[in-house]
């Protein structure tokens, strides 16, 4: 009889245990969070690698041969057009304009007595015409040996910055060798490339005559603090690349930027009425993108979207969507198509708020 009590007590135990145990594995039903895209005109800017050019690169060449006599000007300073840089030894050139000088002088004298002969009918007309054509030559050759000896400074053509020396003082230069480049910074211009599917996009939506002010970022992720006006592009596309070139102008009154600089344009594209939803709530299958829809019976619903645009934790989708869908935006791991859930709703600025993407209005 005993055994009998023992028993029955144990499998209530056990029994009492065992629904114990049952309702402690029952889980209560997950509630996810869902929004709506929110609509809005955005602003986002698109980058290109760029290379920076002074609006006046040039290198400075000697234009006759000789020894380097001078050098008034030093490297990175500063030169105000009509400066006199280099002096090549001039010599030999003055020397021919002497020589030049005495010959014009000769056939001008010879070419007034022939004058006066000719006015006394002493000389023929034809005599008076060979003694003109020599003095033409004569002033002629003046002005050569002149020129020659003018070449042998070298004088800056505008206003610009020495760059680096190709030569030193003595050095026997031959016609035409480099002696160093001159920059005008007061404006850079900045080159850079887009692709012809963007080109093709700028040009549809905004007009080629139209095209935005573009800021330029520095190597130091710092923004240049002027902007710039696109004012050029290219004629061809590079078959290589499938890029067509693009020239913006950007003032330079502080002399900040340099021939050579390299940094990234950054170009306004402006999206009307954009819809936008956090990345969170997207999820990839072969390289498309998905969301979570919520129809009116709190079912799942995939949905293909197309992205327009990428920006810091948020997607501009382009199609797919409409601005009264709910999105489901965490827990996506957790579910499947078809699901039926439990939700609640954010506002869409709450997500903005969490992500730090509010701007201050």
């Amino acid at each position: 009889m005993k055994r009998i009590l023992i028993l029955i007590c144990l499998l209530a135990i056990l029994g009492n245990s065992a629904c114990q145990h049952k309702k402690e594995a029952g889980h209560p039903e997950s509630t996810y969070r869902i929004t709506s895209p929110i609509k809005m005109d955005t602003v986002v800017f698109q980058e290109y690698v760029s290379q920076v050019h002074s609006i006046q690169h040039i290198e400075l060449r000697a234009l006759e041969k000789g020894y380097l006599q001078k050098v008034f000007v030093d490297e990175g300073q500063f030169i105000k057009k009509g400066q006199l840089m280099f002096q090549i030894m001039p010599l030999i050139y003055e020397a021919e304009k002497q020589r030049a000088e005495a010959e014009a002088d000769f056939a001008e004298i010879e070419f007034n007595n022939t004058q006066s002969l000719a006015d006394s009918n002493i000389v023929s007309s034809n005599e008076l015409a060979m003694s003109r054509a020599k003095l033409a030559k004569a002033t002629a050759e003046l002005n050569l040996a002149k020129a020659h000896l003018g070449f042998t400074e070298i004088r800056a053509p505008f206003d610009g910055i020495m760059g680096r020396f190709h030569v030193r003082l003595g050095s026997l230069l031959d016609e035409g060798e480099l002696l160093a480049t001159l920059s005008d910074n007061s404006k850079m211009w900045v080159y850079f490339n887009v692709p012809e599917s963007e080109y093709l996009d700028l040009a549809t939506s905004t007009g080629l005559e139209n095209l935005p002010e573009v800021q330029f970022k520095m190597a130091n992720n710092q923004n240049f603090e002027y902007t710039g006006q696109i004012e050029t592009i290219e004629a061809d596309f590079n078959n290589e690349t499938g890029n067509i070139a693009f020239r913006a102008t950007f003032p330079n009154d502080k002399g900040l930027l340099r021939h050579g600089e390299t940094g990234n344009i950054l170009m306004p594209i402006v999206f009307k009425d954009a819809l936008i939803i956090p990345q969170k709530a997207t999820f990839e299958i072969l390289d498309k993108k998905f969301v979570y829809i919520v129809d009116e019976t709190n079912t799942l619903r995939s949905t293909e979207i197309t992205i327009a645009h990428e920006i810091p934790h948020l997607f501009i989708v382009s199609e797919g969507l409409k601005p009264t869908d709910k999105v489901l935006i965490d827990g996506l791991r957790k579910v499947k198509n078809n699901q039926t859930i439990k939700h609640e709703f954010l506002d869409q600025r709450d997500i903005l708020a969490d992500l730090n993407l509010l701007h201050a209005e």
